[in-house]
């Protein structure tokens, strides 16, 4: 990316990923996540770490649990997340956050929450 002068990276990652651990309600914190997306998340980790270290602008996309429905007209994008407890937004508003943050600068070098 530095060769060809590409200075921010965008990646999606998850809520369980990170510092994010326990906060995407009980279902997904203690059943989903242990039994079946442990292995997944830790190679998440592994790109969170990556990504931080790799000297680019970057922003770490975390979404709540995702859906197939439509777009809304607000996202809510949160750092502390000391109540909040499981949540869910659209594919197609995570991707709409996505895109905006190749121009905005709110949240380089953050890990935003995303969810409705």
């Amino acid at each position: 990316m530095k060769t060809e002068q590409v200075s921010r990276l965008v990646c999606i990652t998850g809520i369980g990923a990170g510092d994010r651990v326990g906060h995407g309600g009980f279902l997904f914190d203690n059943l989903i996540f242990p039994l079946l997306l442990r292995k997944v998340y830790a190679d998440k980790n592994r790109q969170e770490a990556l990504v931080r270290d790799s000297g680019l602008d970057w922003v770490l996309v975390r979404p709540s649990v995702l859906n197939n429905k439509p777009s809304r007209d607000t996202i809510r994008a949160l750092t502390d997340l000391s109540s909040f407890h499981g949540g869910t937004i659209s594919r197609a508003d995570v991707a709409r956050f996505a895109l905006d943050q190749v121009r905005d600068d709110t949240w380089v070098h953050r890990s935003p929450l995303i969810t409705w």
